[in-house]
């Protein structure tokens, strides 16, 4: 019998099937913008041009985000901290910083309470930039492989990125400071006034003499006021007041703050917390170099993110705040007093006798209101900078 029609059609290979769209995960994504894959990639180094500059202006425009979600807090602070004659009132009440801040606006609107954001975001992009960038590389340094991430290593690179950052632009922390202390209605604050006022500061000429050969003054006085003497009493030298108690308070601030980051982030990461905490999709990966491996992590979701800034901010804030408050007090020692420079041990020795063991917690509050969303932010555009630049 003839074999029907139907059968021999079911018998010759039909049209392909239709394949489904694939859309890539975030770690694919992620991957495909940096050309890297799983098996390996030359371009995936740590130490290539390429990563340092994505590693770098990702650093930078998280700290220019971050900087400005606290601006008016951030101006705030400062008057606070330096003693600012016309807000010591606000000082040591619940509702001192929503008074000044109301103050601010009153007088000078919006534009009072970002006075000085321009010399911040000025300062703020290569900070960051640096700060993270150095981050990247010095913990690639210390810790090449999983094996030897311990809690140390990371609080060294992190402490060392912070000292690296504030190396070089410290001289832009202090004019950002000159511009946010400033509060006189008809002051016409400008980057070039302030840089011409702090270049020329100088004390004046008979102060030295007159505490060297003052009555009851002893040996050692006499030398330091007579070192005073002899050194430089203006130029650039000026722009590093404060430049000692800022490197050992960077040294807790930053290493503090990517220890913990990393510690709550490892947490966030745990098997019983991803569904909630980490992106869906996203999971560890292990590239490998010519140079090693590299582990990207899996992407935390927005509030897993943002938790783990906020609790490294909080806990980086306390302990460095004893010496933030010297630095301030040091940083203004020109606009403020007779223009002589202080010491780490002269200025905290006056901040005791002024308002004894709480003038080193003056703006704490507001320290914390500034600085947990302020770390939060910065972590969470890096990360997610990381991520779009695929690295």
């Amino acid at each position: 019998m003839e074999q029907s029609a139907p059968r021999r059609l079911l018998d010759e290979p039909g049209p392909p099937a239709r394949a489904r769209p694939h859309f890539p995960t975030v770690d694919e994504a992620s991957l495909a913008v940096s050309g890297a894959t799983r098996e390996g990639d030359k371009r995936v180094d740590k130490k290539s041009l390429d990563y340092i500059i994505r590693s770098g202006v990702a650093g930078g425009l998280a700290g220019c985000a971050a900087k400005t979600v606290v601006g008016p807090l951030d101006r705030v602070k400062i008057l606070f901290q330096t003693s600012n004659p016309q807000f010591q009132k606000y000082t040591g009440h619940w509702f001192g910083v929503a008074k000044a801040l109301r103050e601010i606006n009153r007088a000078d609107g919006m534009r009072g309470l970002f006075r000085g954001h321009s010399a911040t975001l000025l300062r703020i992009f290569p900070y960051a930039g640096i700060k993270f960038l150095a981050y990247e590389q010095i913990r690639n340094v210390l810790i090449p492989d999983k094996s030897k991430e311990t809690p140390g290593r990371r609080f060294a690179s992190g402490s060392l990125a912070g000292i690296t950052s504030v190396l070089f632009t410290y001289p832009l922390e202090v004019i950002r400071v000159r511009l946010a202390f400033e509060t006189k209605r008809d002051s016409r604050s400008s980057v070039t006034r302030i840089c011409r006022q702090i270049y020329h500061e100088q004390a004046p000429e008979g102060l030295a003499l007159a505490s060297a050969n003052g009555h009851g003054s002893s040996p050692v006085a006499v030398v330091t006021e007579t070192v005073q003497k002899v050194t430089a009493r203006s130029g650039l030298t000026n722009f590093y007041r404060g430049f000692s108690p800022t490197m050992l308070g960077m040294v807790p601030y930053a290493g503090m703050s990517f220890l913990t980051h990393d510690a709550i982030g490892d947490l966030l990461r745990l098997p019983q917390f991803t569904p909630y905490t980490v992106m869906r999709g996203s999971k560890d990966t292990t590239i490998t170099t010519e140079n090693g491996t590299i582990t990207k992590r899996a992407q935390l979701t927005a509030p897993a993110q943002l938790t783990a800034g906020a609790v490294a901010g909080l806990v980086s804030q306390t302990t460095s705040y004893p010496l933030e408050v010297i630095r301030r007090r040091m940083q203004i020692g020109g606009a403020v007093g007779d223009g002589r420079r202080a010491g780490i041990a002269e200025t905290a020795r006056r901040i005791f006798l002024e308002r004894g063991a709480k003038g080193f917690f003056v703006g704490l509050t507001i320290g914390y209101l500034k600085t947990v969303p302020m770390v939060a932010t910065s972590f969470y555009v890096y990360e997610r900078g990381k991520w779009v630049f695929g690295i």
